[in-house]
């Protein structure tokens, strides 16, 4: 009869409180488990395209790249549209080396023969008539670009990496 009283209290007990009385634990060979220790808040991963939304938002804040290029430009001159552009590329590549060193991926001469001397397929693309499999040299129209160092500030964690440039309110 014990045990029928026992099981109707755990049941009702389990019922409307979740869980059992510390004086059913006994009988039922149970004891209570120690209450886990709170964890510490997981730092913010960051997503991979942190990184470009980062150098985006640098080129933004130093050189209003990203206004410049959502402007419409078809109303101004030419002359007008390459005053703005030289002190844009000043301020840009300026931006640009202070956080990412750039080196060619081939450093030879422009219009010289070249043998491609690295074996990764993503780093030189052949281009015109191209002969079927690898073909062992041409004409090099272009350096290309390999990012020899990135040193990119640490983000913020509470800063919302999507945003590029806040809007200006101006308070007179």
């Amino acid at each position: 009869m014990g045990r029928i009283l026992l099981a109707i209290r755990a049941f009702f007990s389990i019922l409307f409180s979740g869980n059992l009385p510390d004086d059913a634990l006994a009988p039922l060979g149970l004891m209570r488990r120690a209450a886990p220790k709170p964890q510490a808040p997981a730092a913010a991963v960051p997503r991979v395209s942190d990184g470009a939304l980062q150098i985006l938002a640098i080129l933004q804040r130093d050189s209003r790249l990203v206004d410049f290029l959502m402007e419409d430009i078809a109303g101004y001159t030419d002359d007008q549209v390459g005053a703005a552009v030289r002190g844009l590329h000043d301020q840009a590549r300026e931006a640009l080396g202070r956080y990412v060193k750039l080196e060619p991926v081939i450093d030879g001469v422009e219009g010289t023969f070249t043998k491609p001397a690295v074996s990764d397929a993503s780093a030189v693309k052949f281009i015109g008539n191209v002969p079927a499999g690898k073909p062992t040299g041409g004409l090099l129209r272009h350096k290309g670009w390999r990012a020899g160092k990135v040193d990119l500030p640490a983000l913020n964690p509470k800063q919302d990496a999507a945003i590029i440039a806040p809007a200006e309110i101006e308070i007179e």
